[in-house]
């Protein structure tokens, strides 16, 4: 019986067992897998959380101690503007001082003085650089006891402090000056290395050296250099070589040089990886800049200038004049109609461009072989990069065609040509500014 029941049960393929167990098995390893996957992913999220949470709470108190920890010291208050006013900040570069030292910080000079204009109606920001040769007028006894009337705007905080300042500022750009924040070339330093640096081209050759300051600024032209907070500080002071050379312009060259650097400054702020530094450029705005203006306030307006695009950056024009035998320049209204019309509307003025940004031919129509040639070398080593030569008809007085009326002023600064005329030529409609040399020519 035993027998004939074996019989009637069915056969199973080995086969068949092995591959089933086989399958089941990867099945289940398969979930394991999926499980882990999972378990890994939940503790990626948690991980991140954690570490968002604690990103938040290092942004929240490094702003709370910011807010209330912001160094105010002795500047008079500041004017809040009211809802929908433009605003004004004064910025006062200060190269003098130890911060350390009430006492120095007294007779410090403003080596870098500019105003951020900012329209909350029209969300646009003016940045108004004013020249530190401008000329005020104070009656005030100088070193050597005597009575002047004329002194330079950079002197100003040396003669009556912050008020003195905001008095002549606010005449020249005929607006009110709401908030000041002062910094000097610690802060400056710092704030740079805070960010992570800049990478700037050197336009020109810098080779300056100041023994008495510590101070040595080399950088060759044609070079891409990455500017910690002291290479920053070397490259926005310098204004001549050892040798004289330098901006032909001064003191207006200087700030182009100055508003190039700021904007690269601009682009890295609006990295998206400066959040993470913020704690640690707070840090340095709080423990190195003195200003009026409240750290709720600083942060918001700080908000709104990195999250702008409407940016412009201008310079306070006029004209050199010698008096007492120093130069001073002189703030010609006509030439600033546009930009003080843009503070009060909040319009957008196109930003000063720079001598890299034109394009330029000489032509020589002299009898003086090479005579462009020379001129093209000496403009590019002024920033004149988009230079280049041909021959003209011989003449005797040399004329620059040019319908730029910035580049107009500039070009009569750099080549000491006062001749002019429109440049309504098909064959040089590609150029900015077309210089035929003359007889008259003397030199660059």
């Amino acid at each position: 019986m035993a027998g004939n029941g074996d019989k009637n049960r069915p056969n199973k393929d080995p086969r068949l067992i092995t591959r089933s167990a086989r399958e089941d098995f990867e099945r289940k390893k398969e979930l394991r897998k999926k499980a882990k996957r999972r378990a890994r992913v939940r503790l990626t999220i948690v991980v991140l959380i954690l570490l968002l949470l604690v990103l938040i709470t290092t942004m929240f108190f490094s702003v709370i101690s910011f807010i209330l920890a912001l160094r105010k010291n002795d500047l008079q208050e500041g004017i809040t503007p009211r809802k929908n006013e433009p605003v004004n900040i004064l910025i006062l570069g200060m190269d003098i001082g130890d911060a350390e030292q009430d006492e120095n910080k007294a007779i410090r000079r403003t080596d870098t003085m500019m105003v951020l204009n900012y329209n909350p109606n029209t969300k646009k920001i003016n940045i108004v650089s004013i020249p530190r040769d401008t000329l005020i007028q104070v009656d005030a006894y100088d070193e050597y006891g005597n009575l002047r009337p004329y002194w330079k705007i950079n002197n100003a905080y040396v003669l009556g402090g912050e008020e003195e300042v905001i008095k002549h500022v606010e005449s020249l750009l005929e607006t009110n000056i709401n908030y000041m924040v002062e910094i000097d070339y610690n802060a400056f330093r710092s704030f740079i290395d805070a960010i992570g640096g800049v990478d700037m081209y050197i336009e020109q050759q810098m080779d300056y050296d100041d023994d008495a300051q510590d101070l040595h600024i080399h950088f060759n032209a044609g070079e891409t250099v990455h500017l910690d907070g002291k290479k920053a500080e070397e490259f926005f002071r310098w204004r001549k070589n050892n040798d004289g050379t330098g901006f032909i312009d001064g003191d207006l060259g200087r700030i182009r040089n100055q508003q190039a650097f700021m904007k690269e400054v601009l682009k890295k702020c609006l990295s998206p990886t400066i959040i993470f530094k913020l704690p640690k450029i707070l840090d340095v705005v709080k423990e190195n800049i003195d200003t009026n203006m409240p750290g709720d306030k600083m942060i918001s307006y700080g908000l709104k200038f990195l999250t702008n695009s409407g940016i412009s950056m201008n310079t306070l024009q006029g004209y050199d004049e010698i008096i007492y035998d120093e130069s001073f320049l002189i703030v010609d209204p006509s030439m600033n109609r546009e930009l003080l019309a843009s503070i009060k509307s909040g319009e957008v003025l196109e930003d000063d461009k720079s001598r890299a940004d034109y394009n330029i031919l000489v032509l020589n129509g002299t009898r003086i072989n090479g005579l462009a040639g020379s001129v093209k070398t000496e403009m590019q080593y002024i920033g004149y990069y988009a230079v280049e030569v041909g021959n003209a008809e011989k003449r005797s007085k040399s004329i620059i065609m040019c319908n730029d009326k910035t580049l107009k002023e500039q070009l009569k600064i750099d080549t000491g040509i006062d001749n002019f005329q429109k440049n309504n030529s098909e064959e040089y409609s590609s150029y900015d500014a077309v210089i035929i040399l003359g007889e008259d020519f003397d030199s660059f």
